[in-house]
């Protein structure tokens, strides 16, 4: 273990010195990495199919049977107000435009209902006011160039005229209605940049996190460009790649540049505070990349090759978001010096100089009002965390589609015009592909088949017959899944044939049935490696177990959350994302990767803190308190910034990132505003010292793994607290009245008189000092408005607590031996 520390050490000691190198490989990398993924371009696929599910066994005989041209098939919808689309004034304006439309490059084929042949009547609404036509692109819908769809869009929307309207749908045109590639970072960062400017107070300490952040997540998405090439990657993995990589990147940073201040405003040369900040919170980072990582990786029990893609672009994002903060961000403080703290801050320091220690203000008030009051804390906490959990027990696993876009865009009128003109299930017809037996007879039996609107059979192919299957009800209503599960279990076996039943909308059913068979062996993975990761690494049984339950909590009150804004449509249009529907089924998994993840990151950074004060202490009130007290505030800082970068893909234009943003920075706003600063140290509290409670024969058995080295204490070199070395004396400053003392200075010296160790009384009256080794020494406690008052102490073989009355006659001529074993 001490070779790790001094790994860590080393490493970041060699990047502070060698900083423009560093930099110079990190701006290599990245527009390296930037000019290889510019020229290859992107190859993402879209892979819902799964093993040994009724809709892929119909997928793959179409395949076989009807070879798909390469191209996106979209719509263009119109409706007159008044008479037929049949009449001559509104053909003589939709024809031409079709035409054109036809002789455009990069589209293969145009599919009219005014065909000579009349093969396009079906294309024509029973009462004769709405019609469509099919357009075909010789490319996939991400594949086809921006400009050729706008100019589709254009054209066909310049027919328009009073009393016809006319809308576009299908992949293809979505993409005309994205947002500016970026925007959605580019908000979260400016939303970020603020929040961290009013944290440091400096341009140069705002700016590094930033850098750090864009530096990993821009290497991290042109690398995912790259293997799309070579592996099958998502369109929606960069996109959730950007959502984790800022928000931790930019946390990462966050917490070591927070340490470094604090080394230097305590004392501590630059380079030292850099190193120091590498050391303990840098170690921090890795132990919590490590779990973010793991907690992704726990996607692949779910066996979905969808997933799969996901898993290499966030690990890769997160890896690199690591390596950033561990290696370009010391090269970057290097480069500051002193310019990490505000002007304010270094004329202080020089003036004044080094502050006090202990942690103070909001957060010590806080910390103190919770150790005294834990169970009313804990359980409005608790009572907070149920009553937004309630929603996700209604919760419906589905697909959104075009259906949920806002009411304004032309896909979403479209898709409302089809319902209207041809039924709701219109826009999600089913397959029902036919390998053995009489197709004509199971069309028949299909058509009086409840919730089925029509059935036609197309011809057959190398022995291979489709039945179009139009439902009654729209693709995310309810009663289409009871009409897919009716085909399979009643009418196809009724039947005789061998029949699959595929189809959109019966993959998305299936890909929610296989997700939520297999959720649960996935919480159990991702719980259960979050669990020994913690054991290791704090030596106690209760302390994963909390942090085990608290996430459980958090993931139920996020999605409680999500279910109440898209599926109940609660705020939907008011935060510009469109209509209600189902929770799409693959964002489970995912979020709760990315939630269980982060929420380790807050539990390691806390906890770890308190560990190294019970190390320090074995006061377990003590040990909260002040771990509690030190890094609320930095994890507050890096929750609100995480609920601005994740909030921000909102604007994304993407239903899916939309629901993954809001849904992640609702569990982060909870995680840690309401868990980790309430909830988890109120239960702490009330464990007492069973927290760090391990069985001996574990203990033997458990491989040694410090979150955070032990700090030395003064003049020794010796870890605080270690066998027959140094150890502390810690208690409150209280009044005659028993009312703590704030701001008390209190001094540990030796019997010579040289100071050793002094620092300030917290809110509470709480203090602790360093003491170098056993042994007498002299205690001294003085505050303007009570005088002081010096003790000598024996400090022997344990931490010794002892606390100090100060009152207005205090007199430092008094003498008394106090001795704990």
């Amino acid at each position: 273990m001490s070779e790790g520390l001094l790994s860590v050490a080393a490493l970041a000691r060699w990047c502070y010195r060698h900083r423009l190198v560093v930099l110079l490989i990190w701006v290599g990398a990245v527009f390296g990495l930037g000019f290889a993924g510019s020229a290859a371009g992107t190859d993402y696929a879209n892979t819902f199919s799964l093993p040994n599910t009724d809709s892929t066994r119909a997928y793959d005989l179409m395949e076989k049977a009807f070879p798909q041209s390469a191209g996106d098939t979209d719509t263009v919808v119109w409706k007159v107000d008044e008479g037929s689309v049949r009449d001559e004034s509104v053909r003589s304006r939709i024809e031409p435009k079709l035409a054109e439309i036809g002789k455009m490059a990069g589209v293969g084929e145009v599919t009219s209902p005014y065909a000579a042949d009349g093969t396009g009547a079906a294309q024509i609404s029973e009462n004769g006011r709405i019609a469509y036509a099919q357009i075909t692109f010789t490319e996939q819908a991400n594949g086809v160039p921006k400009k050729t769809v706008e100019d589709v869009v254009d054209t066909a929307q310049s027919a328009e005229r009073d009393g016809l309207q006319v809308e576009l749908g299908g992949q293809a045109i979505t993409r005309t209605q994205e947002p500016p590639t970026g925007i959605a970072e580019m908000v979260g960062i400016l939303a970020a940049a603020v929040v961290l400017f009013l944290a440091f107070g400096s341009l140069f300490a705002m700016l590094l996190p930033l850098v750090v952040a864009i530096a990993a997540l821009g290497s991290g998405l042109m690398a995912t460009s790259l293997l799309s090439h070579v592996t099958d990657v998502p369109e929606v993995a960069p996109l959730l790649g950007s959502l984790i990589g800022l928000g931790v990147g930019i946390d990462y940073a966050l917490f070591i540049v927070t340490r470094h201040r604090r080394g230097i405003l305590r004392g501590m040369k630059p380079e030292e505070a850099a190193v120091t900040a590498l050391n303990t919170s840098g170690r921090a980072v890795l132990f919590a990349g490590g779990t973010v990582c793991i907690a992704l990786a726990g996607m692949l029990v779910m066996n979905m090759r969808f997933l799969d893609g996901v898993v290499i672009a966030t690990s890769l994002t997160v890896v690199l978001s690591v390596l950033a903060a561990t290696t370009l961000l010391p090269a970057l403080l290097g480069m500051l010096g002193m310019r990490v703290l505000s002007r304010r801050q270094r004329r202080k320091l020089a003036a004044t100089g080094p502050e006090p220690a202990e942690a103070s203000g909001l957060a010590a008030r806080w910390s103190s009002y919770v150790e005294r009051r834990p169970r009313s804390t804990a359980a409005m906490a608790l009572l907070a965390m149920l009553i937004l959990a309630l929603p996700v027990l209604s919760i419906r696993l589905g697909a959104t589609d075009q259906g949920n876009h806002q009411e304004s865009t032309t896909t979403r009128q479209a898709y409302d015009l089809l319902a209207e003109g041809f039924g709701p299930g219109f826009n999600g017809p089913l397959q029902v592909v036919v390998a053995e037996g009489d197709a004509n007879a199971l069309v028949s039996t299909i058509r009086t088949t409840e919730g089925v609107a029509q059935a036609a059979a197309l011809p057959p192919s190398q022995g291979i017959t489709v039945i179009q299957v139009v439902p009654t009800t729209s693709p995310q209503s309810e009663q289409t899944d009871q009409l897919i599960d009716r085909l399979r279990d009643e009418v196809i076996p009724a039947s005789g044939a061998e029949a699959h039943v595929g189809g959109v909308t019966a993959i998305f059913k299936d890909f929610a049935a296989v997700t939520g068979d297999r959720l649960p062996y996935f919480v159990a993975a991702i719980i259960s490696l979050g669990f020994l990761l913690l054991l290791v690494a704090f030596r106690s049984l209760v302390v994963p177990l909390t942090a085990a339950l608290m996430n459980l909590i958090a993931a139920a009150a996020s999605f409680g959350v999500l279910v109440a804004i898209f599926q109940w449509g609660w705020g939907t249009e008011l935060l510009g994302i469109g209509k209600e529907g189902p929770i799409t089924a693959f964002l489970p998994v995912i979020m709760l990767s990315l939630l269980f993840g982060l929420s380790m990151d807050y539990q390691v950074f806390l906890v770890s803190r308190m560990h190294e004060e019970w190390v320090h202490t074995k006061d377990n009130a003590r040990a909260v308190r002040v771990g509690l007290a030190e890094t609320s505030r930095v994890i507050n800082c890096a929750a609100l910034i995480m609920i601005c970068v994740f909030s921000a893909f909102v604007l994304s234009g993407d239903m899916e990132g939309a629901m993954a943003g809001i849904g992640l920075a609702a569990a982060v706003a909870l995680d840690a505003f309401i868990l980790r600063t309430a909830l988890v140290p109120a239960a702490m509290h009330l464990l007492g010292n069973s927290n760090w409670w391990l069985p001996a024969g574990l203990e033997k058995r458990l491989p040694h793994l410090a979150v955070e080295p032990k700090e030395e204490a003064p003049e020794t070199g010796e870890p605080a607290g270690s066998a027959g070395g140094a150890s502390v004396v810690h208690g409150f400053v209280r009044d005659a009245e028993g009312a703590p003392v704030e701001g008390a200075a209190v001094s540990l010296l030796t019997k010579g008189g040289r100071q050793l160790d002094r620092v300030t009384s917290l809110a509470d009256g709480s203090y602790i000092l360093s003491v170098p080794a056993p042994g007498a020494y002299l205690l001294s406690a003085t505050e303007p408005s009570y005088g002081s008052r010096a003790r000598q102490v024996t400090v022997e073989d344990g931490p010794l607590v002892y606390d100090v009355e100060l009152t207005e006659t205090s007199e430092t001529s008094e003498d008394e031996m106090d001795t704990v074993n």
